[in-house]
């Protein structure tokens, strides 16, 4: 029962970064219909624009705080520029310009980030702060039911609030009401005066504001980054995202939180060595028994 919890705790807390990773690629297939294979290398710059600002300000919750911020800046400017030079030019192009375009733009960010003379392909250690075990106990189990850190906290606590806000702002602000719009029908959307190029760029933005605040979590949960860190996250996201169904905002994050629960049971009951065949082996099951995803609606086509 301890074991079973305390890996449940870490599911929690590893499948609140899948979802937030997730939800960037859900955001932008909804709308453009595009897999931005490059998004967990956006996460990989923010976990480094937090790594220089916690070295520059301290591990303290005022620096973690930065970091966060930074990050999400640094983030959704990269992620404009990528949208405005990469995506933007290919929009009336066959799909697979952009899925090559989106490799391609992966890969330079990957090899920009190893060829920076202040950054290297060396891994480096990310600053974290002290680690703290609460245990909440019980009659039944003095010892602890329930045994949790406060960089766990962080990382859990923060993922929902930021999953709260991305849901105001998708169903109750006028961004928000656009990208549905957008994502509903493009033409009709345009001729209704909604600004389609706006409104996709706000998507990136946002997607990427989450992937930088994964990025952080992520090196703060795993201190260790490297220029190819986002490869695997950015994959399990990806299959996260396919899980609770791609374009579903809902089921990115259901599935982010599935495939860590997941993860963390084979590893604690089966072998580590078997944790990433899960991730894919779900994949495959889902695409087979459900394609549209747990979550994901079947598109019917009007003739």
């Amino acid at each position: 029962m301890d074991t079973f919890l305390k890996q449940l705790v870490n599911g929690l807390s590893l499948g609140s970064i899948y979802a937030l990773i997730a939800l960037g690629y859900t955001m932008v297939y909804g709308i453009v219909k595009l897999i931005n294979f490059a998004h967990g290398d956006v996460m990989m710059v923010g976990a480094y624009t937090g790594y220089f600002i916690l070295r520059a300000v301290g591990t303290t919750p005022f620096g973690l705080a930065c970091a966060f911020l930074g990050a999400m800046i640094v983030c959704s400017l990269l992620s404009l520029l990528i949208e405005r030079c990469a995506y933007r030019p290919l929009r009336s192009a066959p799909r697979l310009n952009s899925l090559i375009t989106a490799i391609a733009v992966e890969l330079i960010l990957q090899n920009g980030m190893r060829v920076l003379p202040f950054i290297g392909p060396n891994p480096r250690q990310f600053p974290t702060m002290d680690t703290k075990i609460y245990n909440l106990t019980t009659k039944a189990f003095p010892n602890g039911l329930i045994s949790i850190s406060n960089i766990q906290l962080i990382v859990i606590i923060s993922s929902a609030v930021l999953m709260v806000i991305l849901n105001y702002i998708i169903n109750y602000t006028k961004p928000g009401k656009a990208m549905r719009a957008v994502s509903y029908d493009m033409g009709a959307a345009s001729l209704m005066g909604v600004n389609v190029n706006k409104t996709i760029a706000t998507t990136f933005v946002i997607g990427s504001i989450l992937a930088g605040a994964g990025g952080v979590l992520y090196a703060t949960a795993y201190p260790q980054i490297d220029p190819t860190m986002g490869y695997i996250p950015g994959l399990k996201a990806f299959v996260a995202a396919v899980l609770g169904g791609i374009g579903s905002v809902p089921g990115a994050m259901l599935g982010g939180v599935i495939l860590g629960i997941a993860e963390t049971m084979t590893k604690a009951y089966i072998s580590s060595q078997y944790a990433d065949a899960i991730s894919y082996c779900i994949l495959i099951v889902i695409l087979l028994v459900k394609p549209t995803g747990l979550l994901g609606k079947k598109k019917v086509v009007k003739v």
